[in-house]
């Protein structure tokens, strides 16, 4: 094993066992050592589907998989500069945040992260944005998809209004959405008219390279 992989296992490991500290620091070596964010990205992926899994299966409980989050979301923050790209390669431009509602950040801090290893420029709104800060920022940014992050099922019908406003404003042949998080699905699509649903990281990067292709 070279030094390289047993890195990228420790980090593997720390976000599993939801050790912030550890995993920040391991970005850090990551970053020092001059290997691949992507790569990282990509193995603090599969740790966070190892949780998933865990959860399922009723070895992790809510706290185990919130540690785990918070650890990815350090390595992440840790990580993010380096999955950047140059402007004169982007592939196109995302908005992106949490709906209105939504305070949990951290699958759009991944679907954001591994957008801009894709090569997108992405803009981060935050969380608990509201359906005109969405609308208004894509307008700004002059950004030709809205990604919507929705993890409360309360919050859902809040799409509504990002899709009226955008066909209010005559901007959806321009401006296409795409959705994800625990609360939405394909069925939420079809009902509130939103473009696509991604059902993680890099399958929202294949529907926004789908959507853009679509407006070319």
């Amino acid at each position: 094993m070279t030094v390289s992989e047993a890195l990228l296992n420790e980090l593997f490991d720390a976000v599993v066992a939801g050790n912030v500290q550890k995993a920040r620091k391991l970005a850090e070596r990551v970053v020092d050592e001059g290997m691949s964010a992507s790569v990282a990205l990509e193995k603090m992926m599969e740790a966070m589907r190892a949780v998933d899994k865990k959860y399922i299966m009723k070895e992790y409980f809510t706290v185990d998989v919130a540690a785990a989050s918070t650890a990815m979301r350090e390595a992440v923050n840790v990580l993010a500069p380096y999955l950047k790209v140059r402007p004169a390669n982007v592939m196109g431009k995302i908005v992106i945040g949490s709906l209105k509602g939504n305070i949990q950040g951290l699958g759009k801090d991944i679907v954001a992260a591994t957008l801009r290893s894709a090569g997108f420029l992405v803009t981060d709104l935050g969380v608990n944005v509201s359906p005109e800060a969405f609308v208004d920022s894509a307008v700004q940014e002059k950004a030709q998809i809205i990604a919507i992050s929705v993890s409360v099922n309360e919050t859902v019908p809040f799409l509504k209004q990002v899709v009226d406003l955008l066909r209010e404003r005559k901007l959806s042949s321009q401006i296409k959405t795409v959705i994800g998080g625990r609360a939405v699905s394909e069925q939420t699509c079809r009902e509130y008219g939103v473009d696509a649903y991604a059902k993680d990281a890099w399958e929202a990067v294949e529907k926004v390279k789908g959507l853009l292709h679509r407006k070319t």
